[in-house]
Parts: structure tokens; sequence; C-alpha cells
């Protein structure tokens, strides 16, 4: 599972083309292709064994191996949804990384395309909760993403940020490392570990 996915991370990028229409290159692109469904399948299999431990969610469709401008994008997504709208803060599992050091992030964040006029303002509610060991912000401003460290000094500056518009969110995260873990009964320990940390702050958005 893991080395399908640490294998099309190298490609990350990469210009695909429709194998009937690349010439030369058609091996190339059925194997770039090839290469794109077993990774997304992995990580989806990765997804569906963490949600297995929690049947309250519903696991959403997991993000595509290309972009629509078939640009290859190997760190995939999927978001996890328990309650309310999709419009709403929800769970994802996010891949992150390269060839030598990948892994997986939980976080409590929300689909940008499904937002409506609540969406930002309940994940700003993320920030209401202490900062506790093991987790991280990352605050996004003009489209730029800034990690912070999760402290009670940083948590508020973030505040203050956020309720000036100087950041316009502010999502809640924990990374799971796949370098020194090669089984799943191991990830999916440390994920349920980092599901503990971060419940709390998506309990806030639905207060």
């Amino acid at each position: 599972m893991l080395n399908k996915i640490r294998d099309f991370l190298d490609f990350v990028g990469l210009q695909y083309r429709n194998p009937d229409k690349a010439g030369a290159e058609r091996e190339k692109m059925l194997e770039l292709r090839h290469k794109g469904q077993e990774a997304r399948k992995a990580f989806t299999e990765l997804a569906k064994a963490f949600q297995e431990s929690h049947p309250e969610w519903q696991l959403q469709q997991t993000s595509q191996w290309m972009n629509q401008a078939q640009r290859l994008r190997p760190h995939f997504w999927v978001y996890l949804q328990r309650d309310g709208q999709v419009t709403e803060p929800m769970m994802a599992l996010r891949l992150y990384g390269s060839p030598s050091d990948f892994g997986v992030s939980l976080e409590v964040s929300f689909i940008e395309r499904k937002k409506d006029e609540q969406t930002l303002g309940k994940q700003a509610e993320v920030l209401e909760i202490p900062a506790v060991e093991g987790i991280y912000y990352l605050a996004y401003s003009d489209g730029q993403s800034q990690r912070w460290e999760a402290n009670e000094e940083n948590r508020k500056i973030l505040v203050e940020k956020v309720s000036s518009q100087e950041i316009r969110k502010v999502l809640v995260k924990v990374d799971v490392s796949f370098v020194e873990i090669q089984s799943l009964e191991m990830i999916l320990e440390k994920l349920e570990e980092a599901y503990e940390r971060l419940l709390p702050y998506y309990q806030a958005t639905r207060e």
C-alpha cells in the first residue's frame, strides 16, 4: 500500500496526456495512469480502514490523481462527514510530502468550493479551544498557507488576525509520518491518537 503511494509522489506536477494522443510517450502515459489509479486506490483503502473504527463518519470521495489541467497531484485527500451540511467544517485525511518523507495528516477543515456565509465563522471556532501537544495550526491568507506551532501565545495571535481578517482561515492538524512506520496497524494507531486530539476542535465548530 505505502509503496504504491510513495512511487506516485515522484510524479507530482507532471503533465499527463491521453495515451492515444501521446505518440511516442504512449507507454509512459499508460504507466502514469496505472500508477495514479493504484496510488489513489491505496490511499482510499487507508481512509476506509480508518473510517471503519468510526462508522458514524461518512467518507466523501477521494480526490482525483490529476487536476483539470491534467497535471498529476499525488497528494490525495478525502473528507469525512459526521453531521451537519457539506458546507460546514468536517475532518479530512490529506497526504503530504515527498518519497523520502511523506505521511498523512488528519485535520479539521472544510471543502472550499462548498462553503457558505457561515463556514468561515464556524471554522474559526477551532481557535476557542486551548492548544494541546501534538497538533499545529495552518493559517491561510492571500492564498498562502503558514504553519504555526500550537501554543497559547500563537492561539491568541491567530484569534486576533482572524478577527481583523488579516488571516482568512485556520486549520487544526496532526501529521502522521510514514517514514518510520511500515505497518497499517501502526498508522491506524497513530491516526487514532490524532483523532482523539482533534475531536474537541471539530466539536467546537458544531456549537
